[in-house]
């Protein structure tokens, strides 16, 4: 039987999830503050943690933050339940590791199919991208240009695995923002853009003439595997 971590301050909120997720066949550990939730985790070891982030204690931003610091739970399934609805929420919340952000008020029956996709398990694991000198591994969920490693966001990470380990194939905006945002996202074709300018200045020799991320104008971007690289002083974020 699969647990799931629920942290929310609304008590009867919190005893409706876990009505509907243990009637759905899962186990669940509950907290209504956010203080003590790396413990609470610690002792139950769940397999997905639902998290609050306005919480009465703490930021669930920060919560989160934590759990990622703790390297049994840098792979366990976070998903945000919140009403925190903008796109500067979503995206904070998806760059700090998060998988998945739901927007209260929601559907119970929606919240049940995103934990079960969490959940799914994968027929293999992934393997390790090299190219143009950067090894992307997403079981560590680190980056390493010409042996150093980079600092990357959740979000910058999986849009660079999605366009490494399809090499050559260019893809308009709206395929990429479902691919790494997700169908449900609620951002714009813009975050796109700023994402992919951040991705090159960290790995492109010079980020004003991409040679590993390819511009393909009036269609999409293209990760190229071929083009040198060199390490910059600016390819790790202090």
């Amino acid at each position: 039987m699969k647990k799931v971590a629920v942290v929310e301050d609304d008590a009867d909120l919190l005893q409706l999830l876990k009505y509907n997720l243990e009637r759905a066949g899962f186990e669940v550990a509950a907290a209504l503050k956010g203080g003590g939730v790396v413990d609470l985790c610690l002792r139950e070891r769940p397999d997905l943690v639902l998290l609050d982030i306005m919480l009465p204690d703490s930021d669930g931003l920060e919560v989160c933050k934590h759990l990622r610091r703790c390297p049994q739970f840098a792979a366990t399934p976070i998903i945000f339940l919140t009403a925190r609805a903008s796109e500067a929420d979503r995206i904070a919340g998806l760059d700090l590791g998060a998988n998945d952000y739901i927007v209260k008020p929601f559907f119970m029956g929606e919240v049940l199919a995103r934990i079960r996709a969490q959940l799914r398990p994968r027929t293999a694991p992934p393997v390790p991208l090299k190219a143009s000198g950067i090894e992307l591994n997403p079981v560590t969920c680190t980056v390493r240009l010409n042996g150093s490693e980079l600092c990357l966001t959740a979000t910058e990470f999986r849009l660079l695995e999605f366009l490494m380990s399809r090499p050559g194939v260019v893809f308009p905006r709206g395929q990429l923002l479902d691919a790494v945002w997700g169908y449900n996202r609620e951002v714009g074709e813009r975050a796109v853009d700023v994402y992919i300018l951040r991705l090159r200045q960290k790995i492109e020799a010079d980020p004003a003439e991409p040679r590993v991320i390819r511009s393909v104008r009036g269609f999409g971007y293209s990760f190229q595997g071929q083009a040198p690289l060199r390490v910059r002083e600016s390819s790790v974020d202090a």
